[in-house]
């Protein structure tokens, strides 16, 4: 076959979004998976028990129903439906009840009482302006189209996570909230941007919902991929890259791969002091993730987590803090955050019938192998009374796992490098165009650019745009 004009190495959504971007403007795209399996991150397999599907990384994906570039695309006639439980997410406390962020804005204030004008004072002025609010603040630094909304978020956006839920309610449902929702970004919660990144993935709940692809992770990037194809685009799997000098014919070369692999993989082309500049990159904390068959559903006590996909299992603001402080200090915590999915209850095309599956996860130091599983399952019992009578089989992947699956994931990390104020913004490092490199037709297409982790395909997008600029 004829040399491809673009090479993408790595398949995961911002791979294969940045090789989408590039066919539609009629470049020939190659696409090389190390991997025999697509998908990066968005990959599912029977991690358990014969009929029972599992999403090895993500599965619940707010993000993906709000990216400006995934929303363009028409993967629904490539086989993807979303589901979308009624609830995007719960977060229970001993109570026996549970806090909720509800689609509607007012719902979810009704359920934190007290709190309630705070939270419509907070959120109502932006979830107005949510897509607005998602095309300009889901990539690079750059001057936003709508300033005005701009500055209303960036207020109240500054602050950390614990910040924002102090600063604005009184109410454990209420700070709960915003404390499940600070976790996602990978920080300790007295630390900022966790503020943001709470304000988005709420934001999205309301927008959007907090959906999962019918069937599992896989089927986004199995779209990703039929779409591709429809125009043209080729994609090799268990194909590992061990240099660019492998595509030396082609114009553009885009890396859906963090700063490690870059040098590995191009670090002979590269400037002594860009090369320097990689090597300080930051990587995060990790995930101890298990997978489980069951019998029956999650027995919550709390109706409100049985009406949800997604479950932020932690207790208050301060257990949740001092749950995500630890593996900053080195510390496993013994009361951990755990993210939990249940898909099942929606879409019983994961399981045989009758029977359910679900993940969680915990973050841990970087790289530790210690396993969290009993800790995960005692803190999805305290909610859950009876949950391990229901297991009828686990799957646990500690950070070498995590990073066996995914090369991306470097010890661990799933969110392709520390997300603070400076990384945020000059991923993988301070360059006008963080896509490009020194090197003339090399990109940057994965999570380590801007705007970051998530299932979103703008890394990927915005790196084809420098590429289609230069080429």
């Amino acid at each position: 076959m004829s040399a491809p004009e673009c090479v993408v190495v790595g398949s995961g959504p911002n791979g294969l979004a940045a090789a989408i971007a590039l066919a539609r403007q009629g470049r020939a795209v190659l696409v090389v998976e190390g991997a025999d399996t697509i998908g990066g991150g968005t990959r599912s397999a029977a991690l358990t028990l014969p009929g029972f599907v599992h999403d090895i990384c993500s599965a619940v994906h707010p993000m993906a129903v709000v990216s400006p570039f995934l929303q363009s695309l028409p993967l629904h006639e490539h086989g993807l439906e979303w589901v979308h439980p009624e609830t995007p997410f719960a977060h229970p406390l001993d109570n026996g009840k549970a806090a909720a962020l509800e689609r509607s804005v007012d719902a979810t204030a009704e359920g934190v009482d007290e709190d309630a004008r705070a939270y419509r004072k907070l959120m109502q002025p932006l979830a107005a302006g949510a897509a607005n609010l998602f095309g300009d603040m889901l990539g690079p630094f750059r001057l936003p189209r709508h300033p005005i909304l701009g500055m209303r978020f960036g207020l109240r956006a500054l602050h950390s996570g614990k910040g924002l839920a102090e600063a604005w309610f009184r109410t454990d449902s209420a700070k709960a909230i915003v404390a499940g929702l600070a976790a996602h970004a990978v920080l300790p919660l007295e630390q900022s941007p966790g503020g943001a990144v709470a304000l988005m993935l709420g934001l999205a709940g309301h927008a959007a919902g907090w959906p999962f692809p019918k069937g599992g992770a896989q089927k986004i990037a199995d779209a990703l991929a039929s779409y591709l194809r429809s125009l043209g685009g080729r994609i090799e799997t268990g194909r590992p890259v061990k240099s660019v000098d492998e595509f030396a014919g082609a114009k553009a070369i885009l890396l859906d791969v963090t700063p490690k692999q870059i040098l590995a993989l191009a670090g002979h082309k590269l400037p002594a002091s860009y090369r320097r500049a990689l090597e300080r990159f930051r990587y995060g904390p990790g995930v101890f993730k298990l997978d489980w068959a069951l019998s029956a559903p999650i027995p919550w006590l709390a109706a409100e987590c049985r009406r949800t996909g997604t479950v932020h299992v932690g207790g208050t603001l301060e257990e949740v803090a001092a749950a995500e402080a630890a593996p900053w200090k080195g510390e496993h915590a013994e009361k951990p955050f755990v993210l939990v999915a249940q898909p099942t209850p929606f879409d019983p095309t994961r399981a045989p019938e009758g029977k359910h599956v679900a993940w969680g996860y915990c973050h841990v130091p970087h790289g530790s192998t210690v396993d969290m599983t009993d800790r995960i399952e005692a803190q999805i019992e305290r909610y859950a009374p009876g949950f391990r009578d229901v297991i009828l089989a686990r799957h646990t992947m500690n950070t070498a796992a995590m990073e066996a699956h995914n090369p991306n994931y470097i010890g661990g990390d799933i969110a392709g490098g520390v997300v603070d104020w400076w990384q945020l913004f000059t991923r993988p490092v301070a360059r006008l165009n963080p896509y490009t490199t020194p090197v003339k037709g090399l990109y940057i297409c994965s999570s380590s650019t801007p705007p970051g982790g998530g299932v979103h395909g703008m890394c990927g997008y915005f790196a084809a745009q420098a590429a289609l600029r230069r080429l």
